[in-house]
């Protein structure tokens, strides 16, 4: 049924030979299919639940009031039938996954000295493991059905308004994006 695109998929491909590109050209596009397949194949089993996208801090700890907030926004929204997906970090997104248990994804990037998957996520068929960032914020958007946002840093902020944008550019359909806080 899709069979116009994957002609059009081949047909792109078979005329990039004609295109003088390197072989760090050809790795990156190699991989980024892998990753698009991997994606889609772990998804797949679960396009008709709906999904939150939890995004926060890597270096909040457990006690902190941040953290039990995740953890218990992940739990109450499973309950209601929504399924979670966090950067599979630690912090918030640990939080976020140890909320949520069998009902959350890990959408980990693989860095060179940080970031490893939480003992919540690690063994489970439903972490995705991303070379690019640009791949992993789109299965983000793409999968999620609402966004959370957690006080964080730089990636946090990337995230937010990468999601903020394919809103505004009408890329995305809108969505409900919440900000969450301590509590005074």
């Amino acid at each position: 049924k899709n069979q116009k695109y994957l002609k059009e998929i081949i047909s792109t491909i078979c005329k990039l030979p004609n295109i003088d590109i390197n072989d760090g050209d050809w790795k990156l596009l190699s991989r980024s299919i892998k990753e698009f397949k991997n994606s889609f194949h772990g998804f797949a089993p679960y396009k008709e639940k709906r999904k939150v996208a939890i995004f926060g801090s890597a270096r909040t700890e457990e006690a902190h009031p941040l953290f039990k907030l995740a953890e218990s926004f992940s739990s109450d929204i499973t309950k209601h039938d929504f399924m979670v997906i966090t950067g599979a970090g630690g912090g918030i997104m640990e939080a976020g996954n140890k909320g949520g248990a069998e009902q959350s994804f890990g959408v980990n990037i693989k860095l060179p000295f940080e970031q490893s998957a939480n003992q919540y996520i690690k063994d489970s068929p439903k972490l995705i493991s991303y070379n690019y960032f640009f791949i992993r914020k789109l299965m983000f958007i793409k999968e999620s059905d609402a966004t959370v946002l957690f006080p964080g840093g730089f990636g946090t902020l990337d995230e937010a308004y990468e999601g903020l944008t394919l809103i505004q550019t009408g890329k995305s359909l809108p969505r409900p994006i919440i900000l969450m806080q301590n509590q005074i």
